[in-house]
């Protein structure tokens, strides 16, 4: 289908391009939110029409986007939340949980301008796109741990899961003997062999 953009949508064009896109995309997102219009012979009128108060509009909205996203550039977000020793999540963090973290620090964000490709499911530190506006984004640190020691630790570059793992390996001591040869068993279970074997062979001369 062809539509007429109505603001900037990114990899697709800028205000007043007319661009082909799936039929879903344009029905189900484009059309409802007000983000184009069908490509026909009448809508292009409306448009060239409207244009001067449609690219006034998108100016005031970028303005304010653009007063808002200095306070919002680089804000740090920590969520506690249960999870596994391997750190996968019980559950997950959403756009909607990061717009309710970020409203209660003072910032006033939908969760549709949240760009999350997927829902946070381990713990661990990144930094995740906020589109304030189709022209204007900024960059936020979520930091999700099991606990406020945890996200301390990983909000100073420490990988907790690698220190725990590490910490696991160095309390696993496997028992050695200097005296064995290569490929032999350790001294008391290679005796216990021995005497087994033995025991194995008297009892078949038996």
């Amino acid at each position: 289908m062809d539509v007429i953009l109505l603001e900037r949508i990114e990899k697709l064009g800028a205000i007043g391009d007319v661009v082909k896109v799936k039929n879903g995309y344009a029905r189900n997102f484009l059309l409802p939110r007000g983000k184009a219009l069908r490509a026909n012979e009448a809508n292009r009128k409306v448009f060239e029409a409207n244009r001067e108060k449609i690219e006034a509009e998108n100016a005031e909205r970028r303005k304010a986007a653009e007063k808002d996203s200095k306070s919002i550039e680089g804000v740090k977000i920590q969520l506690i939340r249960q999870a596994s020793n391997a750190g996968a999540l019980y559950g997950s963090v959403s756009a909607r949980d990061l717009a309710e973290a970020l409203e209660a620090q003072g910032h006033k964000v939908a969760k549709n301008q949240i760009v999350l490709d997927r829902p946070i499911k381990a713990i661990g530190v990144q930094d995740v796109k906020v589109s304030l506006h189709p022209e204007v984004s900024v960059m936020i640190q979520v930091n999700v741990a099991r606990s406020p020691e945890e996200a301390e630790l990983q909000a100073q570059g420490i990988d907790v899961m690698a220190e725990m793992f590490e910490k696991d390996v160095a309390s696993f001591t496997e028992e050695f003997d200097a005296n064995a040869e290569p490929g032999t068993l350790p001294t008391d279970e290679g005796e216990a062999r021995e005497s087994e074997a033995s025991e194995d062979e008297t009892a078949e001369q038996a």
